[in-house]
C-alpha cells in the first residue's frame, strides 16, 4: 500500500508555490478520516485532540523544479531554478512542463560530442541552458499553451529495486506527507493528551515559508519536522538505508533540542521501532520554531537526494510512521 501511495503522490508535479495538485490529493486521502483547513499561504492543516498545543508535525508538499521566465524568439524556454538543484543534473534531461492547458514534454539539450571541437566538458550553469519543447518560434510556443510563470519538473520515472527500494523524483518530501497521512488515520479515533497539529507545508524548498507562517499561528511544546535525511557519506556516520527511521539531530539549520532527541530515541527503543540517529546537511521546517518550542526532525535516509533517482527503503518509512504514532501517545 505504501509503495502505491508513493507512486501516486510523487507523480504529481508541485514545485514551491505551485503545490495545489499535491494538496488536492492529500485532501482526498484525509477527508474520510479527519477535518482539515487550508490557511492563507496554502498549508494544509489537520488538528487532532483538544486542549494545549502539545506538538506540531510538519512535512512539506513542494519539490524542486524550474520556473519559466521567458520564451526566446526561436521558441526555446528560459528558466530559473526553484530550490537546490545541482547544475550537473540539468543537461540532457527530459522535463515535464505544466501549463494551464495541460502538460508538455520538453528536453534540456546538450551539444553532441561530435560537434564539441574544443573538447570542453565543464558543467554549464543553469542560466546558459534552455528547454526545447519542439517549437520553432515564440508564437508557436505560445500557441502550444506556454506562458511565463509556468513551471517544469524532471520527467518522473518510478522504480522498485529488489522489492524494497523505491526510487523516484520528489521522495523529498512526499514520503513525509504520506507518513503524516498514515499517522492521522491511525490516531484519529484515539484520545490524545492535548492538541496535535499535522501540517502539510508549502514553499519549504525556498526558505521554509509555510512553516514560518505556522510559527505565527501555533506555539506548541514540541515542533517536529518530518523531512529527508541526505545519506550517505562521512558526514552522516553509520546511518544507512534499511536500518530504520532517523532522528535528524543536527543539520545546517539547527541543533535540534538534545533532550527531545534522547526522548524520541527512548520511545523508539521501548516500542521496538528500528531507529538511527545522525547529522546531515540542509534544513527543515522545525528550525523556525526554535525560539518557542522544543524542536526535532524525523526522517528516513534518502540516497541521491535532490536528483531524479532519490531512493528510500520502504521498511524505514514503515518505522517512521510507527515512531510518529508512538510520539503522539508518549510525549509528556
Amino acid at each position: 500500500m505504501l509503495v502505491e501511495m508513493l507512486r501516486e503522490i510523487t507523480q504529481i508535479p508541485g514545485i514551491s508555490g505551485y503545490e495545489d495538485g499535491v494538496r488536492t490529493k492529500l485532501i482526498e486521502w484525509i477527508e474520510p478520516y479527519a477535518n482539515y483547513k487550508v490557511d492563507t499561504i496554502g498549508n494544509l492543516i489537520v488538528e487532532l485532540g483538544e486542549g494545549e498545543e502539545k506538538a506540531i508535525f510538519m512535512a512539506h508538499m513542494d519539490e524542486i523544479g524550474l520556473l519559466i521566465t521567458s520564451i526566446t524568439k526561436n521558441g526555446k524556454l528560459k528558466f530559473r531554478k526553484i530550490g537546490g538543484i545541482d547544475d550537473r543534473l540539468l543537461l540532457g534531461r527530459h522535463v515535464e512542463l505544466i501549463t494551464e492547458k495541460g502538460k508538455l514534454d520538453g528536453v534540456i539539450g546538450v551539444t553532441p560530442v561530435h560537434l564539441n571541437l574544443e573538447r570542453k566538458f565543464e558543467t554549464l550553469p543553469w542560466h546558459a541552458l534552455e528547454i526545447d519543447i519542439g517549437a520553432e518560434s515564440k508564437e508557436e510556443a505560445e500557441r502550444m499553451g506556454v506562458k511565463v510563470l509556468d513551471f517544469a519538473v524532471f520527467k518522473k520515472h518510478f522504480s522498485v529495486l529488489n522489492k524494497k527500494y523505491v526510487v523516484t523524483r520528489s521522495l523529498d518530501d512526499r514520503f513525509g506527507v504520506i507518513a503524516l497521512v498514515e499517522a492521522i488515520k491511525n490516531l484519529v479515533d484515539h484520545d490524545l493528551d492535548g492538541k496535535y497539529i499535522f501540517a502539510f507545508t508549502v514553499q519549504e524548498e525556498i526558505g521554509l515559508k509555510g512553516a514560518k507562517f505556522l510559527a505565527n499561528t501555533y506555539s506548541p511544546k514540541y515542533a517536529i519536522a518530518v523531512d529527508s535525511f541526505a545519506c550517505c557519506s562521512f558526514l552522516t556516520g553509520d546511518v544507512k538505508l534499511g536500518k530504520g527511521a532517523v532522528i535528524r539531530a543536527v543539520d545546517n539549520s539547527a541543533v535540534y533540542t538534545p533532550s527531545l532527541a534522547r526522548k524520541a530515541l527512548e520511545i523508539a527503543q521501548r516500542n521496538n521501532i528500528p531507529i538511527q540517529i545522525g547529522v546531515t546537511g540542509g534544513g527543515t521546517d522545525a528550525s523556525v520554531f526554535e525560539t518557542k518550542s522544543q524542536t526535532l526532525a524525523l526522517s528516513v535516509p534518502i540516497r541521491y537526494l535532490h536528483s531524479e533517482t532519490e531512493m528510500l527503503h520502504i521498511r524505514d518509512l514503515e518505522a517512521l510512521i510507527k515512531l510518529i504514532e508512538a510520539l503522539a501517545f508518549e510525549l509528556e
